[in-house]
């Protein structure tokens, strides 16, 4: 192992942008749709990760509705999570902040309450017995309707305590941001924080959307920002967040090469760019496989990298007092490694 890999392997950081149903490894999937009596598509394990090929975001979403099907009780929903917070503890991920998708789930006829019981118990044990703190965002659906999101806020209020934010994913074309303003707004009504994905197969357009009609306080992939300059002042003077997922965009096509991944150029502009793995169990790697690849791919140097790792702590939401602790940890890390 290089010097390099092994520094950015310990380095700690946050995760910003990571669907917890897109971190169901293929064994488990197995393993709790074998509990749940549920017959896969797949005959093996090998057969899934073979299917893992996809030409644009609908082809992996496709598969990944698919998946999410053996999820049937708390249970389920706790292993799940568990896991995912398990690779955490490896990667020295001390703070995640987990999307999750509720209509996925509850269109299927499972409780609500399942849904965040299970994910909400790990999110607790992960706190309690591995140290990582998190937080919780419930993401609506893009390609279904307004009005099944704003159903979805309805469940989701009597469970405000659990959930820090909301946000949107699923399929960016051809539903815009502008499409869930009225939900959005309710939901800040209620005291939510917002995100959204917008600007990873949308226009610029979609970004300028999401902060003006939703507003957002991060915005998801966005590298497409760059396409606008008017646009890229105002997300460095404003120093809003992106939560860029380098091996999700070649997966998905983004971008054909990492090679020509655009994250450390939007970083030299000056923009408070964060690295995360999207859906891990489906694009080859959790964050530190993203590091790893940034920097044999784009010659991605140490500074850059703390620069990395400080802006994810910055750009939780965490309160003030504990983003310092992290960056506190995140600054000695620096110190003993010199």
């Amino acid at each position: 192992m290089s010097n390099m890999i092994e520094f950015l392997q310990k380095m700690p950081k946050a995760e910003l942008h990571i669907h917890i149903e897109g971190s169901l490894e293929p064994d488990l999937m197995f393993k709790i749709a074998r509990r749940n009596g549920i017959r896969l598509s797949f005959a093996s394990v090998e057969e899934v990760k073979a299917a893992y090929r996809f030409d644009n975001l609908q082809s992996f979403l496709d598969i990944y509705y698919d998946a999410a099907s053996v999820l049937q009780t708390e249970q389920d929903f706790y292993d799940m999570t568990w896991a995912y917070l398990q690779h955490c503890q490896e990667q020295n991920v001390l703070h995640t902040e987990l999307f999750f998708d509720p209509q996925t789930h509850t269109n299927r006829g499972i409780e609500f309450e399942f849904i965040i019981n299970g994910i909400g118990r790990a999110m607790n044990d992960g706190k309690q017995t591995l140290g990582i703190s998190s937080l919780l965002i419930m993401c609506f659906l893009r390609h279904l309707s307004a009005e099944s999101a704003l159903n979805t806020l309805n469940q989701a209020i009597p469970f405000k305590e659990f959930i820090i934010g909301v946000g949107l994913d699923s399929s960016e074309i051809p539903h815009p941001p502008e499409k869930f303003q009225g939900v959005f707004e309710r939901a800040l009504e209620e005291g939510f924080l917002t995100v959204a994905h917008a600007g990873e197969e949308g226009s610029p357009n979609y970004i300028w959307q999401a902060l003006n009609l939703l507003k957002v306080k991060r915005i998801d992939h966005g590298v497409r920002c760059i396409e606008d300059p008017i646009l890229m002042q105002k997300l460095v003077d404003e120093q809003i967040p992106l939560t860029v997922c380098p091996l999700s965009n070649i997966k998905l096509g983004v971008f054909e090469k990492m090679a020509d991944h655009n994250i450390l150029t939007l970083l030299k502009h000056g923009l408070k760019v964060t690295v995360n793995s999207d859906d891990p169990a489906y694009f080859c790697g959790y964050v530190n496989e993203n590091f790893f690849v940034l920097h044999r791919e784009l010659g991605l140097n140490r500074q850059q990298a703390i620069q990395l790792a400080r802006n994810s702590f910055e750009a939780s939401f965490l309160v003030a007092q504990e983003k310092q602790r992290l960056i506190d940890q995140l600054e000695k890390y620096i110190q003993v490694s010199v």
